[in-house]
């Protein structure tokens, strides 16, 4: 039986697992789901068995809200605008829709992937994308994950001072950087560079990389940066 507050959290627990998928770079297994969300297993196997159900489409609740007629002066940016209910165009509940994503259980862990009926359309766009020269911010955290590898985004935003998170997703992408393995101590993903990434410098090995130090004086520093 619930307990009153249940439906509450089962929502948070949700809403933070998604927090969590969005960001994992491997597959999360229920029990490190658990170590960060506090609750037991049953209660998180519980919870992604829904969130699959519902990007699947199977739950009926993700279909879009009622469509609503913007009032005068309303630009659409404000998810807090509320409308008048004289602005209602359909009340009825839509229909349950399926995602363009979809959340799989593979080796041993749960992780979020494009829908494989999309999967030429995101083929094209990778691709595409990797045609494209990498930006500055793009250089400047390979550069960085390059000379300290393994090492977490966290600690590569705390060198360069921005967040990092979207430009190490476009390099993953790219196959210039990957996954490496996780740090004991905080839980954090470690990325390292790629055979892709020697290939396109012309380098044999990571051995080949410039010494930087007379570039940046003060690199010694750098290891007394925490995550």
């Amino acid at each position: 039986m619930e307990h009153p507050g249940d439906a509450c959290t089962s929502d948070d627990l949700l809403s933070a697992l998604e927090a969590v998928l969005m960001v994992a770079a491997a597959p999360v297994g229920v029990d490190e789901f658990s170590r960060v969300t506090g609750e037991p297993p049953h209660r998180v196997r519980s919870a992604l068995e829904h969130l699959k159900a519902d990007y699947d489409g199977v739950t009926g609740n993700t279909g879009a809200p009622p469509r609503l007629r913007p009032e005068p002066g309303y630009d659409g940016r404000s998810a807090s605008h509320t409308h008048s209910p004289t602005h209602r165009e359909n009340d009825l509940p839509a229909a349950p829709r399926v995602r363009g994503f979809e959340l799989r259980e593979v080796a041993g862990g749960w992780r979020i992937y494009a829908r494989s009926d999309h999967a030429q359309l995101v083929t094209d766009f990778v691709v595409e994308g990797s045609s494209s020269r990498l930006s500055q911010a793009a250089l400047e955290t390979l550069a960085v994950v390059a000379y300290l590898q393994p090492v977490s985004r966290s600690r590569v935003s705390a060198i360069r001072g921005v967040n990092v998170d979207g430009v190490v997703r476009t390099l993953v992408q790219r196959g210039l950087l990957s996954a490496w393995d996780r740090d004991e101590a905080s839980g954090s993903v470690l990325y390292s560079t790629t055979p892709l990434f020697l290939e396109k410098l012309g380098l044999g090995s990571l051995d080949e990389l410039p010494d930087i130090a007379p570039l940046l004086p003060g690199t010694d520093q750098l290891d007394d940066i925490e995550d």
